[in-house]
């Protein structure tokens, strides 16, 4: 969680409140990392850090709207932000899927 603040904190999120959010509460066995945080300025932040070692295709990025969906709900608002944090490599599809539907995606994760 600390590498994830970090990174964060250096494109310009602070957070006041930042905590994990289990996989099984959404029901979802991939491996994912999910952080929900409230920034400074009171704006709810969702974070998703994707380990997966295969590319990430527009149907992974369908599936982690529908994980952003479930969380809203679970947390009881909606995100004003939410962040993609990927390692490996992603396709252009899921790219444009997620930048529609105003998703930040950061891939220079270590």
């Amino acid at each position: 969680m600390k590498i994830v603040t970090e990174l964060l904190g250096k494109n310009g999120f602070i957070f006041s409140d930042f905590r994990n959010i289990t996989r099984n509460s959404l029901g979802t066995r991939k491996q994912i990392d999910i952080y929900s945080g409230c920034d400074t300025n009171n704006h709810y932040i969702s974070v998703f850090v994707v380990n997966q070692k295969n590319r990430f295709i527009s149907k992974d990025a369908i599936s982690l709207n529908e994980l952003k969906n479930k969380l809203s709900v679970l947390e009881n608002h909606n995100f004003k932000v939410n962040i993609l944090i990927i390692k490996h490599d992603i396709c252009g599809k899921s790219i444009k899927y997620l930048t529609e539907n105003n998703w930040k995606i950061y891939n220079d994760f270590v």
